[in-house]
């Protein structure tokens, strides 16, 4: 009977794992093209999917599935040359006048003038925490590996495995964080050169059109959210101390997000006093 019972919590403990592993690899099966009249494709049996922008139409592409805390990766590879007043959107989420959001922006420039990689992260409809970044490569020449950690605690950002951004749960101090809404990868190029480069002083070239950005190995290690439950389970947070549902940022992650937000950093909402006179908000001061 102890046997038996063994057995059990092993199987079930195995499915758990088996679930939260929601997807990886084929571009066809889990993202559907949404909007863009054939400037989307996915490639190469489902290996490689492409968006591209002309003066008619940009393009994008939507997650099939809907998640509740994951770890997400996906594989970029920027619109090259003169990319400004060009935006690649690659973002999570939910629906709704209180929707949650954490983003993914890639702002297009001139050619030899770096990408600007803009941050952001909305909880019960609420915005406005920008931070912005220079990358340390060339984001146009060759794919990168972009990644959003999402547990209840915090939202990590990564480039390469190198931690950007740490956004931490500040419920106690009254900041809404985004826990209870499950959200969809969602991704499109767009033209915003109204705002995108240099605050809209230089247009988009569209003689150089169709811009393309391309995507690649997707991976989601995430709780699925389906028929109002989560694949996870209750509980499900506190199984593995060592899983990404509990993860956090240690010594190193900590030096190498350091490193990039003095070296790389080029806006950060927390400390525009303009913005805030009284002081930053409260999320800005977790330590």
């Amino acid at each position: 009977m102890a046997s038996a019972a063994l057995a059990m919590i092993l199987f079930t403990s195995i499915l758990l794992k088996s679930l939260m592993v929601a997807s990886a690899g084929n571009l066809n099966q889990e993202f559907d093209i949404t909007w863009g009249d054939g400037r989307a494709q996915i490639l190469n049996n489902g290996d490689l999917l492409t968006l591209s922008l002309d003066k008619a139409s940009g393009s994008g592409f939507q997650s099939k599935n809907e998640y509740l805390f994951g770890k997400i990766d996906m594989q970029l590879k920027l619109v090259p040359g003169n990319s400004a007043g060009t935006v690649t959107a690659y973002y999570l989420s939910s629906k709704g006048s209180t929707w949650d959001e954490i983003d993914f922006e890639f702002l297009g420039n001139l050619s030899g003038d770096p990408y600007i990689l803009h941050t952001n992260v909305f909880s019960q409809g609420k915005g406005n925490r920008e931070q912005q970044f220079y990358l340390w490569f060339d984001p146009t020449a060759d794919f990168h590996t972009y990644s959003i950690l999402w547990n209840p605690q915090r939202i990590i950002f990564s480039v390469d495995g190198t931690p950007i951004r740490e956004f931490k749960n500040a419920e106690s101090s009254g900041v809404p964080f985004p826990k209870s809404q499950p959200m969809r990868i969602y991704s499109s190029l767009w033209n915003a050169d109204d705002w995108a480069t240099r605050g809209g002083l230089v247009k988009t070239d569209w003689s150089r059109a169709p811009f393309m950005a391309s995507y690649r190995n997707f991976n989601a290690d995430a709780c699925v959210w389906s028929s109002g439950s989560s694949s996870c389970g209750s509980g499900a947070a506190s199984s593995d101390g060592s899983s990404w549902l509990t993860q956090e940022l240690d010594t190193t992650s900590q030096q190498r997000l350091k490193w990039v937000q003095q070296n790389y950093m080029i806006y950060n909402y927390c400390s525009d006093s303009k913005r805030f006179p009284q002081g930053p908000p409260p999320e800005c001061n977790l330590s």
